[in-house]
């Protein structure tokens, strides 16, 4: 087990060796695992790119991010100017069905909303906004449209799991229903955890997954 001093350490390390951060302007605090970050950055996908980081730091049991992002002058736009640039960055990624998305903007903070057929489009989305010019803040509201359950979904999981590097899956239980995973069990660092609930919501069927799983380093 790290201790919180060793854990502080490596997280401003990982800050520190993203060159999508400019970590001199976030502060870290450490206690009992959970990493808070707290401070101020330009971008909306800095502040997330930060909690990236954090979490894949062995040792991390949860992050509370407390970034605020802060637009200076130069980089300032208009809701009407985000709207614009956020539905033209949807268009011409080809992964992403445009046409079944809406794009609100409210003083910097987009709101995705819409049906999607997979949680890859919902997540591609979400990522094609958040670094653009003037966003502050963005709530992927987009729904998962639930396709017809199928009885190999569990199975399928399972067998993702085994085949990944990253998931012990000895130590993660599946339960499915009504389109809804539940992972419980334990892991060992965020990234294992995440890891897991990606692979979940990559299985055909799923419209939800409850992530229950424990970091236990």
């Amino acid at each position: 087990m790290k201790t919180d001093s060793k854990l502080r350490h490596d997280v401003l390390e990982e800050l520190q060796w993203d060159p999508g951060i400019d970590a001199n302007e976030i502060g870290v605090a450490v206690k009992e695992g959970v990493v808070t970050l707290a401070g101020d950055v330009s971008r909306y996908g800095e502040k997330m790119a930060a909690e990236r980081a954090v979490k894949r730091v062995y040792g991390v049991k949860a992050v509370a991010n407390d970034l605020r992002v802060r637009i200076h002058s130069p980089m300032q736009r208009t809701d009407p100017e985000i709207a614009t640039a956020a539905l033209h960055v949807l268009k011409w990624d080809g992964s992403i069905p445009a046409e079944q998305i809406t794009v609100t903007v409210r003083e910097g903070h987009v709101i995705l909303e819409g049906t999607v057929e997979g949680q890859y489009h919902k997540e591609a989305a979400g990522c094609a906004v958040r670094n653009l010019v003037g966003v502050k803040d963005v709530t992927n509201s987009i729904h998962v449209k639930i396709l017809p359950t199928r009885a190999e979904v569990k199975e399928q999981i399972e067998a993702a799991f085994l085949r990944s590097a990253e998931i012990d899956a000895r130590r993660v239980s599946v339960d499915t229903h009504d389109g809804q995973v539940v992972l419980r069990g334990h892991v060992r660092s965020w990234a294992e955890r995440g890891e897991a609930e990606r692979a979940a919501w990559a299985a055909p069927g799923v419209g939800d997954v409850k992530n229950e799983l424990i970091v236990t380093p």
